[in-house]
């Protein structure tokens, strides 16, 4: 237990000491979008560059850990927009972005560095798949649905295809994902000029990504909570690891297991996360304010507790932490 209270309270204790700089004026909300700007644009492509280009392609996607990723996310998205839209009377674009704070992790910012503790040598693997997954498949998902109801409602929608095709066409994470594949592919050896400012960048997410993540939460605030905050952040910590739980389960018994075994809990982890920190930032174009930083805020407080305990349930670190 004590390696795992080693793991939490390392993460935690770096989202605190981002709270506590921004509550003490020592950085600004500018200082923030620097730094968090550095992570999008640098440190993670780095990490998923890095994690891409050091193995087979066929090692990169793992058709198990993807099926479960895509199911449990898609499974979540779909049926909590159907349970704000009728048991909390959500418009649809909140019911949107309530659904995307059910079902899609911060496996950047949070998820990578718990996992660069808890499994060292698995880490930058699960980053490159839930990243690929969130970037692909979750974020244009939701934008779609954005932008559909906005023109529904006579908002002067954006072109939905053009939108997603020119975010993920100039979005770095997966700029850097092609790359690493190409240099996979092609068995391409890099000089040491390339993989050392890569590895430095790649490095520095961990501590940078946490600090972010802490002076973010230090303007939000609880006030908004009410049954709504709680249902998308126990549907998002409880529910999505719990399906996650029951799917590799139900794969395994059909002989279907990620490979490396050890992807399974990684991939737990990573499903039982607070939402992405861009999450109340998408929201917030689109006119939702309130409870998307509320819940954002809510999450991150009570996974310190699910995340703790789900550790141990599955027993990691299954080395010490940080050996």
């Amino acid at each position: 237990m004590v390696q795992v209270l080693s793991i939490s309270g390392t993460i935690f204790a770096l989202i605190a000491l981002g709270w506590l700089l921004v509550r003490r004026g020592v950085f600004n909300t500018s200082a923030l979008d620097v730094l968090g700007a550095y992570v999008v644009t640098c440190a993670l492509p780095a990490l998923i560059f890095r994690a891409v280009s050091s193995r087979p392609v066929g090692e990169t996607f793992d058709a198990a850990y993807l099926l479960v990723l895509l199911l449990t996310s898609l499974g979540l998205f779909g049926g909590g927009y159907w349970l704000l839209r009728r048991a909390f009377g959500c418009s649809p674009t909140a019911a949107t972005f309530g659904a995307m704070g059910m079902s899609c992790a911060n496996s950047g910012f949070v998820g990578y560095p718990m996992l660069g503790l808890a499994l060292p040598d698995l880490a930058e693997h699960a980053l490159a798949l839930n990243m690929s997954f969130e970037n692909l498949v979750m974020i244009p998902l939701v934008l779609a649905l954005a932008e559909a109801e906005k023109a529904r409602a006579g908002g002067s929608g954006t072109a939905i295809a053009p939108l997603i095709a020119r975010r993920l066409a100039t979005s770095p994470v997966i700029l850097a994902l092609f790359a690493g594949l190409a240099v996979a592919a092609l068995r391409l050896p890099l000089p040491q000029v390339v993989t050392g400012p890569v590895n430095i960048v790649a490095n520095s997410s961990a501590a940078v990504s946490l600090v972010v993540i802490g002076g973010g939460l230090a303007a939000l605030t609880l006030r908004d909570l009410g049954a709504l905050a709680w249902t998308i952040t126990a549907a998002k910590l409880l529910v999505m690891p719990a399906l996650a739980y029951a799917l590799l389960a139900a794969l395994a018994a059909l002989g279907l297991t990620p490979q490396p075994a050890a992807l399974g809990p990684a991939l737990l982890v990573m499903t039982a996360l607070p939402a992405m920190s861009i999450y109340p930032v998408l929201a917030r174009r689109y006119g939702e304010v309130t409870t998307p930083a509320a819940v954002l805020l809510l999450q991150t407080l009570v996974s310190f507790v699910t995340l703790t305990a789900l550790l141990a349930l599955l027993g990691l670190p299954q080395t010490p932490a940080g050996g």
